[in-house]
């Protein structure tokens, strides 16, 4: 198939599984002949690997990424009425954690450029009660985490990062040091969902940890509270990565830092292609780290976001919003007192965002297909 037939899709998985067929096929059918289904040794393996790759002491699995947040809160003891700072312009998963642990809430505005968590506003929302700060590492790239870390220290707040979207993403001091996404506060948290740049074949999670006291709690309650068997220590639920998919993640793992490059070859192409693009923003790389881009996310102004999407639509180009209601207007997480403005940043970038297929095997051909249709949409008033 020509490079300019190939259809275009968010992320092909498919194509991305057959350059490695052979390996991951392999994988699976080492699981199936053990028989270890469940915490079986690629599981071990698989985290071992991973806490290498992070350059962190410990890796603990879990289910799926909103699993290993709702562990990363219980872990931290936090109890209801406490208050947690987080984005308002993120998915739903971060909040809901908090909501079901009778938590609550508090919701930070974000940055225009990065999407992320403006550090500048977070200081505003403690009290008394808070007890932590959940930044989220959006589309790709680390929220600014040495202001923040130093702000939370100054509180005796906790950190838990939700590096779903970026794992791999680089975060650099200010004195020289560089720690990967999910490695800085005092847990990190990522989903292993398909279509994440470190995807399984099915659902997966992991916490990362620099606290082996921290670790072994979290291991603890993602195995109903045990420590030893049939002796519950803590209320804990059950949350475990399957061993297939540990073997399959496993396999992917030593390819993710090509997995990275290719996203960011993608990225640079889009930049190349749409540096003269009339009425929308390309995305941003803070100077403070790199990006994997889990996302390509546009703002397109002026009212244009849903006229751009239906012309890529109609060019056969998929496309997505990423998110199209901020947090506090979702009707679950609605508060009193938090309408529309009150987050203005949040609320404009909903009427603007528009992400474009991106994934390790996007083509050339693709990219000049899905640039030439934008071009066109910009055109068309």
């Amino acid at each position: 198939m020509k490079e300019h037939d190939i259809p275009c899709q968010m992320v092909d998985l498919r194509r991305q599984y057959d350059k490695i067929r052979g390996e991951v096929n392999e994988a699976i059918q080492d699981v199936i002949d053990s028989a270890e289904f469940i915490n079986g040794t690629r599981v071990k393996t698989f985290c071992a690997n991973l806490a290498r790759y992070n350059a962190i002491p410990r890796v603990v699995p879990c289910a799926n990424g909103t699993d290993a947040l709702q562990i990363a809160l219980m872990t931290l003891g936090l109890q209801p009425g406490d208050e947690v700072i987080l984005p308002v312009f993120t998915y739903a998963a971060t909040a809901e954690v908090i909501a079901l642990l009778r938590l609550t809430p508090v919701f930070a505005e974000c940055e225009a450029g990065t999407f992320n968590l403006d550090v500048s506003r977070v200081e505003e929302k403690i009290t008394s009660r808070s007890r932590a700060i959940v930044p989220v590492h959006l589309f790709g790239q680390c929220a600014d985490m040495e202001p923040l870390l130093a702000l939370a220290r100054r509180h005796h707040l906790f950190v838990v990062e939700d590096a779903a979207q970026a794992i791999g993403a680089e975060y650099r001091f200010t004195d020289g040091r560089v720690a990967k996404a999910g490695c800085m506060g005092d847990i990190g948290t990522t989903s292993f969902f398909p279509s994440k740049n470190l995807g399984a074949y099915g659902d997966g999670g992991a916490l990362f940890f620099r606290d082996d006291a921290l670790a072994e709690r979290a291991t603890a309650i993602t195995n109903h509270g045990q420590r030893v068997k049939y002796h519950h220590d803590l209320v804990g639920c059950n949350s475990r990565l399957d061993t297939l998919q540990a073997a399959i993640l496993d396999v992917k793992l030593k390819y993710l830092d090509d997995y990275t490059r290719a996203r960011q070859a993608a990225a640079a192409a889009y930049d190349e292609r749409l540096a003269s693009l009339q009425g929308a923003t390309l995305p941003r790389r803070a100077a403070y780290g790199t990006h994997v881009f889990h996302q390509y996310t546009l703002r397109v102004h002026d009212g244009q976001r849903d006229a751009w999407q239906a012309r890529l639509k109609r060019d056969g180009i998929p496309s997505m919003i990423y998110y199209p209601l901020p947090l506090h207007l979702q009707h679950a997480y609605r508060q009193e007192g938090l309408g529309n403005g009150a987050f203005p940043v949040a609320e404009r970038l909903c009427e603007e965002v528009l992400s474009l297929p991106i994934h390790t095997e996007l083509t050339t051909g693709q990219i000049d297909k899905i640039a030439a249709s934008l071009h066109a949409a910009a055109q068309t008033r």
